[in-house]
């Protein structure tokens, strides 16, 4: 340390002394040597004072960071043996509970050994004392041991019996009620699921004629043309004194059609006479049947059903021309197809089968009129003629309950036919029912007194009244809602049950003048 500062030191001076120097030379115009040398000696004592300053500064600094790096080292040792007395002391404490530890086990094994010698002890004479007892017992009972268990067996079977018997009942109802939750919710499902657009259609085949001069044109001379219009197409046409129109009427839904149809052709074209008649109904056949058939594909598309036989789509094609109580056969069809799949699939059933069954379950109604016997025995004879599988043809067979179900999905087709035929729009017998329904529930529910209002909401599912508060107490109107609740059930004939709702509100009016 000491030869680096001299070293320094020289450095310094002899620099000074040059910067000195080469001052003087330059400066000597106006300094003298002796005073050149004078200062020159001064500045490098300065300067070497200065310069051993700085060194001694520098040794203290350095001197500081050493004596820190060690109190720091220090520290670090001061808390791991700390840290360590710690980790010493829990060890110790550790030990000590695993000693304590070791004993209680001790002294529990000995209870335990203690106590089974006791157990051993009162086993056997629980042994000799029940053996006397037996003893005693045959004794008293005239028995021997063969006999009396015999006797204790026989009622012990008996009793077994009655047991078992009211458990079995008691799963079977609960079994019962639910199954018919689990129906409830699938049905429920599928139908919040599949919510479909359902219109009501009129049959009514009306044409309407530009002029009278038309209706004698239609007739004819003689009425040839109607003759021959009427053998063409099998339809009546019904020609009155009801101005600007033609009715065309037709047990056959799809002649009448078509007769309309060609009707309409011929008054567009003016040209009415037989042979003009034939050439139109003919033209107008081979249309039909055109957009028959496209209208099956376009059902078995929508409603998800492949590969059908030609045959089977012309008929399920004819259905867009049958309503049933004013509901479209066809959309029946696609609807009961749709719920079907779905329950089938909350099942964990085959949902393209269910969707087949239920889309043909009404085929026979396209042909019901041409063979014998109703239209489940027709489509079932239909689909068995074009190779549809048994599940399908016994859906259609069975969708009735006319005959026992052998397939699950026969089931499934008979709940969704009867969801889509019931609900409210459906069809319009039962709209009529269903609102006759919502106003007897209304009317009853207002024929009790200190009643002002009733309302049957959710489809007739809840009946929400309103009392008048001064009439009426709180526990007055708990007794009218359960006596409502038992008029409804004994009056009325419904689906499901009936919520009964019971409002009673006290409202305090005042105006500010």
């Amino acid at each position: 340390m000491e030869y680096v500062i001299g070293g320094i030191l020289g450095i310094l001076i002899g620099g000074a002394i040059g910067f000195i120097v080469e001052r003087a030379m330059k400066g000597g115009a106006y300094k003298t040597r002796d005073e050149i040398v004078e200062q020159a000696k001064r500045d490098a004592e300065n300067i070497a004072k200065t310069a051993e300053l700085t060194a001694k500064e520098e040794g203290f600094r350095r001197r500081e960071a050493v004596e820190k790096e060690l109190n720091s080292a220090r520290d670090g040792l001061r808390n791991q043996e700390r840290q360590l007395d710690k980790r010493e002391s829990g060890i110790k404490d550790l030990q000590d509970d695993i000693q304590k530890k070791e004993r209680m086990l001790e002294a529990t094994q000995q209870k335990l050994v203690e106590r089974n010698k006791s157990i051993e002890a009162k086993e056997k004479e629980l042994d000799r004392t029940m053996k006397q007892g037996q003893e005693q017992l045959y004794k008293i009972s005239g028995l021997d041991q063969k006999s009396a268990t015999d006797l204790l067996l026989t009622q012990l079977e008996r009793e077994l019996k009655n047991e078992t018997g009211a458990l079995i009942l008691k799963q079977e109802s609960e079994l019962k009620l639910q199954s018919e939750k689990m129906a409830r919710e699938i049905i429920g499902m599928s139908i919040q699921r599949y919510a479909s657009a359902h219109t009501s259609e009129s049959t009514v085949s009306t044409i309407d004629i530009p002029s009278d001069e038309m209706k004698g044109r239609i007739i004819g001379r003689e009425g040839r043309n109607i003759r021959a219009f009427e053998k063409a197409t099998g339809v009546d046409v019904i020609v009155d004194d009801t101005p600007g129109v033609v009715v065309v009427s037709a047990f056959d839904s799809v002649r009448r059609e078509t007769a309309k149809q060609a009707l309409v052709k011929l008054i567009q074209d003016g040209r009415i006479h037989p042979t003009r008649i034939d050439e139109i109904v003919a033209e107008t056949q081979k249309e039909m049947e055109a957009f028959i058939l496209r209208q099956g594909h376009e059902a078995a598309q929508e409603a998800g059903v492949p590969n059908l036989h030609e045959k089977l789509l012309a008929l399920m094609g004819r259905l867009h021309f049958r309503t049933s109580y004013s509901q479209n056969v066809l959309r029946h069809s696609i609807e009961v197809s749709h719920l079907t799949g779905l329950m089938a699939e909350q099942l964990g059933l085959n949902g393209n089968l269910g969707r087949r069954c239920g889309f043909l379950h009404d085929i026979g109604k396209a042909a019901d009129h041409e063979m014998e016997g109703g239209h489940p025995a027709v489509g079932a004879e239909l689909l068995k003629r074009y190779g549809e599988k048994g599940e399908v043809v016994h859906a259609a067979l069975g969708h009735h309950d006319d005959i026992r179900p052998e397939y699950i999905y026969t089931v499934l087709v008979a709940a969704a036919d009867a969801c889509s035929a019931s609900r409210p729009g459906a069809r319009r017998e039962t709209l009529e029912k269903y609102v006759r329904r919502l106003e007897e529930l209304e009317s009853l529910a207002c024929g009790f007194p200190g009643v002002e209002q009733a309302f049957a909401v959710q489809a007739g599912r809840e009946v929400r009244v309103v009392v008048n508060p001064q009439d009426v107490s709180d526990r007055e109107a708990a007794r009218l809602c359960r006596d409502l609740a038992t008029a409804i059930e004994q009056s009325l004939t419904y689906p499901g049950e009936v919520k009964v709702t019971v409002l009673r509100e006290t409202r305090v009016i005042e105006y500010a003048k």
